[in-house]
């Protein structure tokens, strides 16, 4: 399935490829961004993880139409990946992301969320956005929140830190 770029203010937002993974395995493999994640994710992150995901879940599920997956990039410096952020048409987690250490507390994160929340409603038309967060995960809530967004309810969950509550939003 072809979606576009979408471009903000600061952030160019590239539909995910294949040619991402050494990038990603640069900034995903750290404790402070996994710990949050589904407990799907390997801890330790493997040395090939990021060229597994898009080769064998990402690009797969994109052709299916199931997943829309961007790669976030400072316009000024677009062959440098930050992070990535992902929408599902189906289920209860609609909007996921990540984002590298050096990246964060910067607005990035919030600038992409509102633009590819905006593609959500405006583009393809759904009405509820949702997403569930890991409880202690308080700085991707805040974003989330920040997006518009707000909590509808809590319950347990396994992620990469162990079991613990997480709030549907």
């Amino acid at each position: 399935m072809a979606y576009p770029a979408i471009e903000t203010e600061r952030l160019i937002l590239k539909p995910l490829t294949l040619e991402d993974a050494p990038q990603i395995q640069l900034l995903f493999p750290h404790w402070d961004i996994i710990q949050y994640l589904s407990a799907r994710v390997p801890w330790p992150y493997p040395e090939d993880g990021a060229s597994e995901f898009p080769e064998k879940a990402a690009l797969p599920q994109i052709e299916a139409g199931q997943l829309l997956s961007w790669t976030l990039r400072l316009k000024t410096k677009q062959k440098q990946l930050m992070g990535q952020i992902s929408l599902r048409p189906y289920g209860f987690k609609h909007r996921a992301f990540w984002l590298g250490k050096p990246y964060q507390g910067h607005g990035y994160m919030t600038e992409a969320a509102n633009a590819v929340t905006d593609y959500w409603f405006e583009t393809l038309g759904h009405e509820v956005l949702r997403t569930t967060k890991s409880i202690n995960n308080a700085s991707s809530r805040r974003i989330s929140e920040r997006t518009g967004m707000q909590r509808v309810g809590y319950t347990m969950s396994r992620f990469a830190n162990g079991n613990e509550e997480k709030t549907e939003i």
